[in-house]
C-alpha cells in the first residue's frame, strides 16, 4: 500500500471527480491553507458548525445520541469552548475509488494552537460530505475560520481492490450531506 502523489490526486480529481470542488492552488495569503499538496489534499471546512454544549445536561452515548447536545451555528468563524468540541463538515464532496484508503491529520497551524482534528478513514468507496470533529484541548476559547484549510487528507492505494466496499455495505455514512450525528 503506497500513497498517493499530487499527480494522482489531481487525475482522480478531474478524471473521476474524486475532490468537488478541487482546488490545485495551496497556499494564500492571509488563509490557513486548502488544496492538494505534495502527498495529499488540506480539505476547507465549511461555516456550519454543531458546537458541543451541556446546557441540557444530556449523556453522551453514541447507541442514543441526544441531539440536544450540540448547538447549531453557521457563521464565518467560530469559538470553540475550552476543553470542548465542535462538529463541521468540509465544503468539498469526496469519492473514494475501490483500492484507496485515507487517513485524516490535523493541519500544523491549528495544532500548535492545540486544536485537533479528528477524521475516521475514508473507506473504500465512500463518498459524501466529511464530518470533521474539531477538539480544543486548551483552559482558552478557539477560533476556527470557515472557508479555510483545517485538515489534510491522505490516500493509500492497495495492491488490490478489496473484497467487499463500504459502498458494498451501503454504510450508513454513505453519500452524507451535512453535518451527520452518531448512527447505531
Amino acid at each position: 500500500m503506497a500513497i498517493k502523489s499530487d499527480k494522482w490526486i489531481r487525475r482522480q480529481a478531474n478524471e473521476n471527480k474524486m475532490i468537488e470542488p478541487f482546488s490545485e492552488k495551496q497556499v494564500r495569503d492571509g488563509v490557513i491553507s486548502y488544496g492538494l499538496s505534495s502527498y495529499g489534499y488540506d480539505l476547507r471546512v465549511s461555516d456550519e458548525f454543531k458546537i458541543f454544549t451541556n446546557v441540557n445536561s444530556a449523556i453522551i452515548d453514541p447507541k442514543n445520541f441526544d441531539e440536544r447536545s450540540f448547538v447549531s451555528v453557521q457563521a464565518p468563524s467560530v469559538i470553540v469552548p475550552p476543553n470542548s468540541f465542535a462538529l463541521a463538515k468540509s465544503i468539498e464532496y469526496f469519492r473514494i475509488p475501490r483500492d484507496v484508503l485515507t487517513i485524516c491529520v490535523g493541519k500544523s497551524t491549528y495544532a500548535r494552537c492545540g486544536i485537533i482534528v479528528n477524521v475516521t478513514p475514508f473507506e473504500p468507496e465512500w463518498e459524501g460530505f466529511v464530518t470533521l470533529e474539531i477538539s480544543n484541548t486548551t483552559p482558552l476559547p478557539a477560533k476556527i475560520y470557515a472557508n479555510e484549510g483545517l485538515c489534510q487528507i491522505l490516500f493509500f492505494q492497495s495492491d488490490e481492490a478489496c473484497e467487499v466496499s463500504y459502498g458494498d455495505r451501503n454504510g450508513k455514512y454513505q453519500r452524507q450531506q451535512g453535518i451527520v450525528l452518531p448512527k447505531l
